[in-house]
């Protein structure tokens, strides 16, 4: 038995019915190949990390689906993605163990806890030393709303082929997960690069997406064996391997 999931991007012009049929649509193609739904994770409308078709926003879906004739499946969804002009981009990724059992602690409410807890145990001590400065008499000050913790970035370089400057620049460029770049296409990360020096021409990112997206799965294994087959983040041809 296979696993995969299945994000992506629908046009947010659309109404309301057309975002939810054009979901359908998917989620009945999977069925009728012999898929078996596990998840419909409804995202909703999110900021994209650089503009596709004059578009600055897009809305988000997830499906997580298994079968044994995965095979037959994927290339039919895919082939329906690129002709469909309600969807503007996709990424289809095949989950291992790993990344089954997180979405299902996802799903259950297991991920993220301890996060919450650390966050409960700062507003705590912010509490506690405003108590402790404030004078014994007076009344005990206000406690200043506690600003929350900026999202911290995924480490782009462990994507093979990217180096800290080119990281740098996808930064600045609003790409700063791996989830993110692997939304893009190859051509879409090449304008990126080239608009930040012109020294990364020789870089090829061709991979880089696909990269991305076993890193934000956390198919690290995969990952690896991907990595091991490349030669600085390029493909290598037989005729570069003779």
């Amino acid at each position: 038995m296979y696993h995969y999931e299945v994000t992506f991007i629908v046009d947010p012009v659309l109404s309301g019915d057309e975002i939810k049929a054009t979901e359908k649509t998917y989620s009945n193609l999977i069925k009728d190949g012999g898929g078996a739904i596990v998840n419909v994770d409804e995202m909703g409308l999110k900021q994209l990390a650089y503009p596709i078709s004059k578009r600055s926003s897009g809305i988000y879906y997830c499906i997580e689906f298994n079968g044994s004739s995965a095979g037959e499946i994927i290339p039919k969804m895919e082939l329906a993605f690129r002709r469909d002009e309600r969807i503007m981009r996709f990424l289809t990724v095949k989950l291992d163990k790993y990344g089954v059992k997180y979405n299902e602690d996802k799903r259950n409410g297991l991920i993220g806890k301890s996060k919450k807890a650390k966050e409960a145990e700062e507003k705590e001590k912010v509490a506690a030393k405003v108590a402790t400065k404030a004078p014994a008499k007076e009344a005990p000050a206000k406690e200043a709303p506690a600003k929350e913790a900026p999202v911290a970035s995924d480490d782009l370089t462990k994507i093979e082929g990217i180096g800290p400057k080119i990281a740098e620049a996808l930064n600045k460029a609003g790409v700063s997960s791996y989830s993110a770049l692997a939304g893009m296409d190859a051509a879409a990360v090449r304008e990126i690069l080239d608009k930040a020096d012109s020294n990364f021409a020789a870089h090829d990112p061709a991979t880089w997406p696909q990269q991305a997206g076993l890193a934000a799965s956390g198919n690290w294994d995969e990952l690896k064996t991907l990595q091991d087959e490349l030669d600085g983040g390029k493909v290598v041809s037989s005729s570069e391997e003779e």
